[in-house]
């Protein structure tokens, strides 16, 4: 039986993203703005977040810990479990190999305690993709290192704001790729893990919308069909699991009636169709929440801001409100075909 948040006393990790990012920035000021919530560690460099730490306030001071046991949460002290070691500071704002393999031993570091049970979830501070692949790291984000090094999980992603909660179906590839990978198994994933994520949230039967790939969701197979071909009949499986699953919806329409609460989330097709509507609403209160992991993770719904980095101007509104998902959530959600 997985315990609720209110139960679980294990602390969350939070790493620290690419060093040459607004990251280290974001969670040194999460870490000062919140002196009465603090049962958390920081997994990263130690030196870096010294330095940001120092920046923001030259009274805070770095506890280093070799485990999330040896942490402490009563002295006003961010608790740092060194994930790597630089020997410099990395050049700030900057593409490096350097800051790549930093930020990647951060995450890694980080998925192997929550897989051992030594946290209960992990949240997540930007990365660079191009400095992963500096680094001879080929991953497209977050999702498909966790994805892999959780095992192989099915997995999806979840953005969420306070009007309206996405989950995608095909997450970072080209477009053309996106139409290939949208299949009958690729529909079911994100619409079991829809249903599942917004359970996590508080919502007892939610109302699942599927997005049609299409324009008008195929105009009854006037403009394509994906819809009748595949999607369609994802949506009859997954009622007759029990499911409140609805659609094809058009993509230009189905967010506008989720925002008015016809739905509790929506299934959209590919990367842009899905996050666009989110991204539009703001950044500061969204959360990406990757589903069908053994252990929680959220991240805020922004990038490295490579051109703030340093300035001592960046905002942890959404790292903050990523936490605070994290705090509330009561998954890991099951696995796609798991008992609900």
């Amino acid at each position: 039986m997985i315990e609720s948040a209110s139960l679980d006393a294990r602390p969350l990790a939070v790493t620290m993203g690419d060093p040459a990012g607004i990251g280290p920035e974001i969670v040194a000021r999460m870490f000062l703005r919140r002196p009465a919530q603090r049962r958390w560690i920081v997994v990263g460099d130690p030196m870096v977040m010294r330095h940001v730490l120092a920046a923001l306030d030259p009274a805070a001071r770095v506890r280093r810990v070799a485990t999330p046991a040896e942490a402490r949460f009563d002295d006003g002290v961010l608790n740092v479990l060194a994930s790597s070691e630089c020997v410099a500071l990395p050049p700030v704002g900057r593409i490096s190999a350097e800051s790549g393999r930093a930020a990647y031993a951060a995450i890694s570091t980080a998925i192997q305690m929550a897989r051992d049970g030594a946290i209960r979830g992990i949240v997540t501070a930007p990365i660079h993709k191009e400095a992963l692949a500096a680094a001879g790291l080929h991953y497209p984000g977050h999702t498909e290192i966790l994805a892999e090094q959780a095992g192989g999980a099915r997995v999806a992603m979840m953005l969420a704001n306070e009007d309206i909660r996405v989950v995608l179906v095909t997450i970072h590839c080209s477009l053309r790729d996106a139409i290939r990978r949208a299949d009958f198994p690729a529909q079911m994933t994100a619409i079991r893990l829809a249903q599942a994520g917004a359970r996590a949230l508080g919502i007892a039967r939610p109302r699942v919308a599927v997005a049609g790939l299409n324009p008008h969701a195929g105009e009854g197979g006037l403009f394509g069909e994906e819809e009748a071909r595949i999607i369609a009949p994802a949506i009859a499986q997954a009622r007759s699991e029990g499911i409140d699953a609805s659609g094809p919806w058009p993509g230009d329409t189905v967010f506008m009636q989720a925002r008015e609460k016809r739905f509790d989330v929506v299934v959209a097709q590919y990367h842009d169709q899905g996050l666009i509507p989110v991204k539009y609403m703001g950044l500061a209160q969204g959360v990406n929440i990757t589903l069908g992991l053994p252990f929680i993770r959220t991240s805020p719904d922004h990038g490295t801001a490579f051109d703030i980095a340093g300035r001592g101007i960046a905002d942890p509104s959404s790292l903050e409100t990523a936490f605070d998902c994290a705090c509330r959530l009561t998954i890991p959600v099951p696995r796609p075909g798991a008992a609900a």
